[in-house]
C-alpha cells in the first residue's frame, strides 16, 4: 500500500491510499480519482515530506498534541534559524543555483530560497540533492 498526498484543481488537499504506485497512475488515468471535497476529477500528486522513521523502523508521526510537539517545534525552529543565518539566501533563484552547485559549475555553499512545484520536480529529477526548509508557525496560530 501507498499512500500519495493529492491536491485538485480548486486547490482542495487530501490523502489516499492505493495498492501500489502503478494503481494509482491506472486510476488517474481512467479518471477514477477524485476530490472528496468537490468531486473533482483533475487531481495530481501533492508534493510530499518523507515519511520520518525511527532507527527500528517505526514510522513517528506527532500531532499537535502530543507531549513532544513543543519540542520538536523548538527545533525545527532552531534549524531553520541555524539555516537562514549560515547560508545564502537566494529567492526565486533556487533551482538555478541548487543545479549550478550539483553540477560544480559554482563553488559549493549553503543557500536556501524559494521553488516552484515544476522546478522542484526537475531537481528531483536531475538528482539535485536538497531539503525543504521547514516553516514553523508561531505557537499562537
Amino acid at each position: 500500500m501507498i499512500s500519495y498526498s493529492l491536491i485538485c484543481d480548486r486547490s482542495h488537499k487530501f490523502d489516499a491510499w492505493f495498492k501500489s504506485a502503478e494503481a494509482y497512475d491506472e486510476q488517474a488515468a481512467r479518471g477514477i480519482v477524485t476530490c472528496p471535497i468537490c468531486n473533482s476529477v483533475k487531481v495530481d500528486k501533492a508534493l510530499m515530506a518523507p515519511a520520518v522513521s525511527r532507527m527500528n523502523s517505526d514510522k513517528l508521526s506527532l500531532s499537535s498534541g502530543h507531549p513532544q510537539q513543543a519540542e520538536i517545534r523548538e527545533m525545527l525552529r532552531v534549524m531553520r534559524k541555524k539555516v537562514t543565518s549560515e547560508a545564502d539566501y537566494v529567492g526565486d533563484k533556487f533551482a538555478e543555483e541548487a543545479r549550478k552547485i550539483h553540477f560544480k559549475e559554482a563553488d559549493p555553499r549553503g543557500i536556501y530560497g524559494e521553488a516552484t512545484r515544476d522546478e522542484v520536480a526537475e531537481l528531483i529529477d536531475d538528482g539535485v540533492d536538497f531539503l525543504p526548509l521547514p516553516h514553523v508557525p508561531d505557537e499562537a496560530n
